[in-house]
Formats: C-alpha cells, structure tokens, sequence
C-alpha cells in the first residue's frame, strides 16, 4: 500500500507579525505627509484587510489629535494595538518608523560627507522656499477645520502675536492648553468626560528644561520635550525645532533646518523623521539615535497611556472643544515660521518667486509635494549652470 503523509496545517502568522509586515510596507512606500499617511492606512486597514470598521478608524483618527506627538505615527501605533495588544503596539510603531529613520539617517551621512560634491546646496536651495510653500498649502486646507469659532480664532491670533513677539512655542502651547481647558469646563457640561485621562494626558508636561550644551543626552532630552507638548500636523515640527536648535542653543541655522525638513518630506514614512537629519548634524550618529528616541518616545507613551480610554476620549465635549483651541495654535505656530523665513529669503528674487509660485500650484491643483519638491530641486541646480 501507498504510504500517505499528512501535512500540518498550515498556519497563518501571528497577529503581531501581520501587523509588522504590513507596517513596515507602508512605512517603505507612504510618501506624501500626514494626510496621505492615514489615508494609505485606511485603504489597507478598513477596506483591503477589514480589521476595524470605518467608524472606529475615524474614532482612532480623532484621539490621534488629542494627544501630543506626530498623527500617523499614534494612529499606526494605535491600529497595531487594536489588531495585536501590546505586541502589535510596538511592531506597527517600530515597523512604520524605522524605515524612514534609515533612509533620512543616510542621507544625513551623505549631505555632511559628500554635500559639496554632490551640490547638495545647490538643490536644497531649491528646495528651501518649497518647503515654506507647503506649509503654506496645510494651513490653507487646515484654516477651516483649525479655526472653527471665535473662541479658536482668537487664540490663533493671540498665540501668533505672542509667539512673533518672541514668547517660545512652548510656553504659548502650554498656555492655550490650559485656557481651552479652563473655558471649555466652564462652558460645557459634559457626562462622559473621562477621570483617568487627566492623570494619562498631564503625563507629557512632565519634561524638564535641557542643559545648555548638545551632547548626546541633552540633544535627546531636547526632542523628548519637542514631543511631549508638540499638537497638530507635523509641518508644527518646524516651529519647535528653529525655537529649540535655531534660536535657544544656535547650533542649527535656518537654511539647515529647512534642508533637514525637505528631506523628511522627500521620503517616505512620517515627516517627524526630519529629526534624526537634525540630531546627526548636532551630535552625529548618537545625536541621530538620540533624537529618534526622543521625537517618538512620547507617541508610545501617549498611545499605551490613552489607548484603553479611545470610546471615551472620544465622547468627551470638552476634550473636543479644548482641542479646538489647541489646534488653533498650532496652525499659528505655523503661520509663524513662515511669515519669518519668508522675510529672511525676500531679498532673492529668485526664491521668492519659487516659493510664490510652489504655493500658488499646490494650493490650486491637485500636484503632490513631491513633485513640486523635485522641481525646486532642479531649479535650484539649474541656477548653479546658469
């Protein structure tokens, strides 16, 4: 008689790998800034793959936006946790991050090393005015949902006044926190306000001042801070990160600092990946680890910390109002960094016109950012053969 073997059955893998897998793909191919991010997320997550439904993805979206840190990256690291606990919590976060943090910590090493011979300069000058001109395009699709009342309205403009007048940005953000907080308990009532989350969400303003020099330690203290208090989209980095490393400690200058974000924006995976670039030329390569660990550390935190209150930060009136607020500033402090550096690149006609024009395509057409960056960038090079 024939002998027959029976096979195992096969196994699909664990939960948690399935999760890194598919984080770790989209961290390799989500181009486009936050937006695109969670847009690529919820074509793989709710439609192709239907681990959650819509409205628990929106929901996962909305208590993204209530805690402080880079959106996509809280609402992969919350996804990974729906489909996998805490395992899947790490994975989605570690797999969607690294990527980006490789590529730009490249990119690093090459731009100090081999910048001149590559005309880096050239192409980054280019690239400078472009990235003002997309910050440009997010305060404009963000001015009507930031801005939803006269209350926010009059925060954004009190914080950018404030923050123009010199008041750093992270005085002006805790400072509206606690007002929007304040007026919103006053105003609301509101029955499904959670207790918990008080002593979870005050977690973040628990990070002390840095020392005064940039090793490694304090370049890492410095990005945990950033983190800890940092709202709304990521372009809101570049506010914090010309306050902390431009102005407070001056080891950065303007024109690095928009190189540093041009390449988070060229690259795949969260734009908050810009800070491993700014790390790496403070401190080197422990400058670059430090200052990954740091920007990112508090969206774990913020995540494990609120994740098993989502129905009911969600249901919260007066988290939702005093987000508003919140989010108010952050489009002022936006508004800020380029009402500055478009002062600074006014005397070259020719970067005005880059940027004058890069907003004016982004704004009207349907162009991605990557686009419009490649183009910077080939003019900027151009301008050297001329």
């Amino acid at each position: 008689m024939p002998v027959t073997t029976t096979l195992p059955p096969r196994s699909d893998p664990p939960d948690w790998v399935e999760v890194a897998q598919v984080f770790a793909r989209l961290g390799l191919t989500a181009f486009g800034g936050p937006a695109a991010h969670i847009a690529a997320m919820e074509d793989e997550i709710v439609h192709r793959r239907q681990w959650i439904s819509s409205d628990e993805f929106v929901d996962l979206v909305g208590v993204a936006n209530l805690i402080p840190g880079p959106n996509s990256t809280e609402l992969a690291i919350h996804l990974g946790f729906r489909r996998a606990g805490w395992r899947g919590l790490i994975a989605a976060g570690v797999c969607f991050i690294v990527p980006a943090v490789l590529l730009v910590w490249v990119l690093a090493v090459a731009y100090v090393h081999g910048g001149s011979r590559l005309n880096a300069p050239a192409i980054l000058a280019g690239l400078q005015p472009v990235v003002l001109a997309v910050v440009v395009q997010a305060l404009w699709r963000l001015r009507a949902s930031l801005v939803r009342s006269r209350r926010a309205a009059a925060l954004a403009a009190g914080s950018l006044i404030a923050v123009l007048a010199g008041v750093s940005e992270i005085t002006v953000l805790v400072v509206v926190v606690l007002v929007s907080f304040m007026i919103s308990r006053a105003t609301i009532p509101d029955d499904t306000e959670p207790g918990s989350d008080h002593r979870a969400l005050a977690a973040f303003g628990c990070v002390g001042a840095v020392a005064t020099g940039m090793s490694a330690p304090s370049v890492f203290l410095s990005f945990a801070k950033i983190g800890s208090v940092l709202f709304g989209s990521g372009y809101v980095l570049l506010t914090f990160l010309r306050g902390e490393f431009v102005l407070r400690h001056a080891v950065l200058t303007d024109a690095q600092l928009l190189d540093a974000i041009a390449v988070g924006q060229v690259t795949p995976g969260p734009v908050f990946s810009a800070a491993t670039f700014v790390g790496y030329l403070i401190a080197g390569n422990a400058g670059a680890a430090a200052a990954t660990a740091g920007i990112f550390l508090p969206a774990f935190a913020g995540v494990a910390l609120t994740a098993p209150y989502v129905a009911r930060l969600r249901g919260s009136r007066r988290w939702s109002s005093a987000l508003d607020g919140v989010n108010a500033a952050s489009l002022a402090l936006m508004a800020s960094v380029v009402l500055v550096m478009a002062r600074r690149i006014a005397p070259d006609p020719a970067a005005l016109a880059i940027l004058i024009s890069a907003a004016a395509v982004l704004v009207s057409t349907r162009i991605g950012s990557g686009w419009v960056l490649l183009a910077g960038g080939i003019v900027g090079l151009l301008r050297t053969l001329a």
